[in-house]
């Protein structure tokens, strides 16, 4: 009933995972997994490849470091998308707003997260979190993008949507870009009722820097996009922290000052943003620009 789709590059995390699945999905399943320890392919190519050698229907895409504490999970996943036609992507951590300035699926806001993970830190000390966002206290969440952690999608929709390995040949920004993909004609969703445990946070280093900037150039004529009424100075707020954040990694990881100043005004972003956010942002970059 599900293909499960995984690129590994740890025998021990792959062999652990497996049992987890095997002991909690509750459904029919089969595991294609890629040996990708080398990195020499990246995620867009080889969950394309898994899609097309898939023998079930329903799809889902994760990481080999989880593991999945929800009994029957794949049961829930079937009955989601029977439940819902237009159901075209669902995950367990999301957000219902995905910015103009360069980001994550996550856009630098609490407010806007949906999520119900419990994330265990391998680049820094920071304990074990249960980190749960679902203020509404819905079954689901409509949201504009998922984490890539763990999603599941109908085959028919990565067809139609197939993952852009073209741009994205990396291990980032790839999950932002086929939510955006999707989300232009079905709806995406996170759950609250499939609980797993990630061993590894996001390493937001150079390499999903230039990821990142690469998805805001492909999208950034259709940013910002919202599932929900946000007020003026919420949008604002979060835009403003979320390109200050991104200038001051970018500027840590050495992206060139040319290339910061061509994310602000690229596709007419005087336009795109609120003129008066826009002159503080130009300022800012203008400020720690000179600063470095």
């Amino acid at each position: 009933m599900i293909s499960i789709i995984i690129s590994s590059t740890d025998p021990h995390f792959l062999e652990n995972v497996t049992k987890n699945i095997t002991e909690t999905i509750g459904v029919p399943f089969e595991i294609i997994s890629f040996e990708n320890s080398e990195g020499k392919k990246g995620l867009c190519e080889l969950y394309n490849s898994g899609a097309k050698v898939a023998k079930y229907e329903l799809l889902c895409f994760m990481h080999e470091d989880v593991n999945i504490k929800t009994r029957s999970w794949g049961e829930i996943v079937n009955q989601a998308f029977i439940a819902n036609t237009k159901l075209g992507l669902l995950g367990i951590a999301g957000s219902v707003y995905k910015a103009l300035s360069p980001s994550g699926w996550h856009s630098n806001s609490e407010n806007t997260e949906r999520s119900n993970i419990i994330q265990t830190f391998k680049f820094s000390d920071k304990t074990k979190l249960h980190h749960t966002r679902n203020p509404d206290e819905e079954e689901f969440t409509k949201v504009v993008c998922v984490d890539g952690v763990w999603f599941c999608a109908l085959k028919k929709i990565v067809f139609e949507n197939p993952f852009d390995e073209e741009i994205f040949k990396g291990f980032h920004a790839y999950d932002i870009d086929f939510s955006l993909q999707v989300g232009k004609k079905y709806e995406i969703n996170v759950r609250y009722d499939i609980l797993l445990q990630h061993f590894s946070e996001g390493n937001f280093n150079r390499s999903w820097l230039n990821e990142i900037i690469k998805l805001h150039q492909k999208w950034s004529i259709f940013l910002p996009i919202t599932t929900v009424d946000l007020d003026n100075k919420t949008l604002q707020g979060i835009e403003k922290r979320t390109f200050k954040d991104f200038i001051n990694k970018a500027l840590f990881y050495g992206i060139s000052k040319r290339q910061l100043f061509k994310v602000l005004w690229i596709k007419n972003g005087i336009r795109r943003y609120n003129f008066a956010l826009f002159l503080k942002l130009n300022r800012y970059l203008i400020r720690k620009v000179s600063s470095s």
